[in-house]
């Protein structure tokens, strides 16, 4: 099927990983965390906040040709959700044709408790993870030192969230599709799983039709530029977790003279093709699982199985046994939970190891036959409600987004598929079936305006790079690659488990990045934590 697996550190993750940390029995809720509202502009607003408004002055020079009445923007931030500030930013919707469309993006921004020295950008991942709701939840993920001394600003990049969002399914068909069958066993069920994938395709290109072949990478970091110069700022500094470092090392390669300090945490390798991004995600989900039953059999009473090498041959076992007799869930619209549910909910507890315990209850319950701890998992993974609603669409920008970055290749599509999976499979035996493959960018309406062939940002300020060396959804290597494609980059590594390290692993890491963002300060060559 070739599943689109979210490399993002979202804000609904961080809310829902705090809870399920505190979580010993199952207790289906709502994981997640409050949005402001969208006002008609789409900006966000709060109908109880003052009325006060700032603006920021806007910092043009050298706009490119045909962009300075973009440059030149005047942000007005009013009140929002509490403490905070909202804005939009209009941006065009093609870069090529800057006299026509046009896309507001909404902003939000916590600012400094000190004497702000500008600010932070920060991007969360996904693709399809809202800045905006990351900016409000930077009092988990960011020091108090940084947040002394920046504005953190996020913004939801075009084509998610708040900022003219591409929903191709109603939430009734996102169940279906997430649902469906992620390994199909014969020819009919291969068909039915490709019908439904080229359906999704179609109905973005039916429903977005102006804005499908325009929400890339590179238009986001062009967005960004557009931003950094609203916002005042002679250069960008910019903190990015998972797919934000892939944004970032593509601003960084657009203007690489106005990349200021660049945090790329959890780190996307930039030149790797859709096909090779599964694969080196099969290989890292498959480590970080093998670490997760490694720790579960060492605790004893493992529900997987006494020895590491049974355990982790049972989880796929127990997917196949969902694929033949999903289990019930209750107090959930799903009803049932199946294959593709189960996927997910396992694949969920990968992106932190304090989700571990959680996931050895949810499979002591399943083996009872109840899916419902499970489904609470998967909910978490797919920002779904228990209701069947899903919070932003997340779930689907990431095709939109994925499938123009990197479309499935002419020279892909005449590999043998019987030989990929076999591949896939030996690297990873639990994930190999469920990563290979292009999914719905085989059937993608439309194509990239621009690309990137250079991605070394020559001349840019030293970047600093993040890799964890068990980093499920972002494997160590893309670190190591990444670091080596920039001309400036400089490698931090943390000897752990999860997905990121900053603000979630330890002071040795928490402490260089501070270092690095107050005082530019960037670490020893090979320094681990």
């Amino acid at each position: 099927m070739g599943s689109q697996v979210r490399t993002s550190r979202t804000a609904r993750w961080v809310a829902g990983i705090s809870a399920l940390s505190l979580l010993v029995a199952c207790t289906p809720g709502e994981p997640g965390t409050q949005e402001p509202e969208q006002d008609s502009a789409g900006a966000s607003s709060d109908e109880g906040s003052s009325a006060s408004t700032t603006t920021s002055t806007p910092l043009a020079d050298g706009a490119p040709e045909g962009l300075e009445e973009f440059y030149s923007q005047q942000l007005e931030w009013s009140s929002c959700e509490g403490d905070f500030e909202c804005a939009s930013l209009t941006v065009p919707m093609d870069y090529q044709e800057p006299d026509g469309a046009t896309i507001d993006l909404a902003l939000l921004r916590s600012t400094a408790s000190g004497d702000a020295r500008g600010s932070l950008v920060v991007n969360p991942g996904g693709p399809g993870g809202s800045g905006v709701d990351y900016a409000m939840l930077s009092g988990m993920t960011i020091s108090g030192e940084v947040r002394e001394a920046y504005d953190v600003v996020g913004f939801d990049p075009r084509g998610v969230a708040r900022s003219a969002p591409i929903t191709c399914f109603e939430d009734e068909q996102m169940d279906e599709f997430l649902s469906s069958d992620p390994s199909p066993d014969d020819a009919a069920e291969e068909e039915a799983s490709e019908q439904l994938m080229e359906d999704f395709a179609q109905a973005c290109g039916e429903r977005a039709p102006d804005l499908v072949g325009h929400v890339s990478t590179v238009e986001a970091a062009r967005d960004m530029d557009v931003l950094r110069a609203a916002l005042g700022d002679e250069q960008i500094t910019y903190f990015g977790a998972s797919y934000g470092t892939f944004l970032g090392t593509t601003y960084a390669a657009l203007f690489p003279d106005r990349a200021g300090r660049m945090v790329l945490d959890g780190a996307i390798e930039p030149d790797l093709t859709g096909l090779e991004m599964g694969l080196g995600q099969a290989e890292g989900f498959e480590r970080a699982t093998r670490a997760y039953v490694e720790d579960c059999v060492a605790g004893g009473e493992c529900p997987l199985g006494s020895d590491v090498e049974s355990a982790m041959a049972r989880i796929p076992a127990f997917l196949d046994e969902l694929d033949a007799a999903p289990l019930p869930v209750q107090g959930d619209a799903a009803e049932e939970l199946t294959e593709g549910w189960g996927m997910y909910g396992i694949i969920v507890a990968m992106y932190d190891e304090n989700a571990w315990g959680v996931l050895s209850q949810a499979f002591e319950q399943a083996f009872a036959g109840d899916g419902t701890m499970l489904m609470y998992l998967a909910n978490l993974y797919a920002s779904r409600s228990s209701d069947g609603s899903y919070d932003g669409n997340g779930m689907q920008s990431i095709y939109a987004v994925n499938c123009l970055d990197r479309p499935a290749e002419a020279e892909e599509e005449d590999l043998d598929s019987a030989a990929v999976e076999q591949e896939f499979e030996e690297v990873s035996p639990t994930w190999g079936r469920y990563l290979a493959g292009d999914g719905a960018c085989g059937s993608w309406p439309a194509e990239a305006a621009e690309t990137i062939e250079d991605y070394s940002a020559q001349g840019a300020d030293p970047i600093l790079v993040i890799g964890t060396t068990r980093d499920p959804a972002t494997p160590y290597e893309w670190a190591e690659g990444l670091a080596q494609t920039l001309d400036s980059g400089v490698l931090l590594t943390y000897d752990g488990d999860g997905h990121t390290a900053y603000g979630r692993s330890n002071d040795c890491i928490d402490d260089a990045v501070d270092a690095y963002l107050l005082e530019g300060t960037v670490p020893a060559e090979g320094t681990t934590c």
